[in-house]
């Protein structure tokens, strides 16, 4: 596959910036994806990450994926096993909750520390994905905890390659500790070319139909406080570091 050396997007193709589908934007119906190590993303982003291995693998750093494309299912799955005690909660500082202890409202923000809400996840973009150091630790020992990417961690030198050169390659982190509703994630990265022209398409009150029709453990919590969560945990987020003028330019 040629790439832009601009962006490193396939050469002579254009992002998908047309009418986006509601289904797709929530994860409920899968957009057009291929695979990458495994794993599931937007072609342009797959092609982006890959061009970004390789300058990486040329300065000695590994880059593997341990999560891409994540379904409206998925993430419905992942969210009750929570709210219904069968999936570990944590706090901020991972250490294990007691349901018993939260009551619904208290209970829902515990799940959105470290997990989105159905129809929230950026996985379902298909622009995102959670990177981590292969030649330092297996995916199955990653905990996927930010002591990993600290100093000393396993991922620590990945993490500052990232620091230096993502940009270059449109990837940004939208995680960050005061710039975003969710908890500081440096593992997860995202492919701004595509992800910002999606969420600009979001739109809660869509959301709140597909979350209407769906078995959500706090279904009444969650929609009473819906347009609040969005706000914060959706559209809050840190932003790239190129300007938007730049990323329009790109594309």
């Amino acid at each position: 596959m040629s790439l832009n050396p601009e962006l490193n997007t396939p050469a002579g193709q254009t992002l998908p910036l047309a009418e986006v589908s509601q289904d797709e934007l929530y994860g409920v119906r899968p957009p057009q994806l291929v695979d990458c190590e495994g794993f599931m993303m937007r072609q342009a982003t797959a092609a982006a990450f890959v061009a970004m291995q390789h300058a990486a693998n040329s300065d000695g750093i590994a880059i593997g994926i341990t999560s891409a494309y994540r379904s409206f299912d998925r993430q419905l799955a992942i969210w009750n096993a929570k709210a219904q005690g069968k999936r570990p909660l944590l706090d901020r500082q991972s250490n294990v909750l007691t349901i018993a202890s939260l009551d619904e409202s208290a209970l829902v923000e515990a799940i959105l520390l470290w997990s989105a809400l159905p129809g929230c996840s950026r996985h379902h973009l298909g622009t995102d994905l959670d990177e981590f150091a292969p030649d330092k630790l297996s995916r199955e020992a990653l905990k996927l905890e930010s002591w990993e990417y600290a100093e000393g961690g396993p991922c620590y030198a990945l993490s500052c390659w990232l620091d230096d050169n993502a940009a270059r390659f449109g990837f940004f982190r939208p995680y960050q500790a005061g710039k975003s509703g969710v908890s500081p994630e440096p593992w997860h990265i995202s492919f701004a070319p595509e992800a910002e022209h999606l969420l600009g398409a979001f739109d809660t009150g869509e959301l709140r139909n597909r979350l209407n029709d769906a078995p959500l453990s706090l279904k009444d919590t969650v929609l009473g406080r819906l347009d609040t969560l969005v706000a914060h945990y959706v559209h809050f987020y840190a932003k790239p570091s190129f300007s938007l003028d730049k990323l329009n330019e790109l594309l």
